[in-house]
């Protein structure tokens, strides 16, 4: 499975500029993990590598981080398995793909060429804010270690 192709580059204090935020160094350090990352990051990726850069922060200071970079439509959730959160940057204010999920390793993978599908009709006074479209299974790596196991 491809990972997908980083969003037009924006540098994080433009982005945290535009939305009216003050620019701080841990949202700088997220957005900026989340840009380099090609595929959708936890809150404990996402610290540790803000620690591997020398980043100071605790994880209150990080939730509220993520918190506010999805409020802003910045960065978007993705359910992960286990009730966590996965996070990935936004580019043009949309990322509507699909993602895949692998119920072994915890993987999530961004699966470019797959529309995340149209938005659905809903009933009178509904409005839509966001949907996902997440696959469950195993990724090509953990695939092919089950299928090195069953010829065991």
């Amino acid at each position: 499975m491809p990972d997908h192709p980083p969003p037009a580059f924006v540098p994080a204090r433009e982005l945290i500029a535009a939305h009216g935020g003050r620019v701080t160094r841990t949202r700088v350090a997220v957005i900026e993990a989340l840009q380099a990352s090609p595929h959708p990051l936890s809150h404990d990726e996402i610290g540790a590598t803000l620690a591997a850069a020398g980043i100071a922060h605790d994880r209150v200071t990080l939730y509220r981080a993520l918190d506010w970079l999805v409020e802003q439509g910045i960065a978007q959730r993705i359910a992960g398995g286990e009730r966590a959160w996965r996070f990935e940057i936004r580019s043009d204010g949309e990322h509507r793909h699909a993602h895949f999920h692998c119920d072994r390793c915890g993987q999530i993978l961004c699966l470019e060429d797959v529309p995340a599908g149209p938005d659905p009709a809903l009933p009178a006074g509904f409005e839509l804010a966001r949907s996902e479209l997440v696959f469950h299974g195993a990724c090509a790596d953990c695939g092919r270690e089950g299928a090195k196991a069953a010829k065991r």
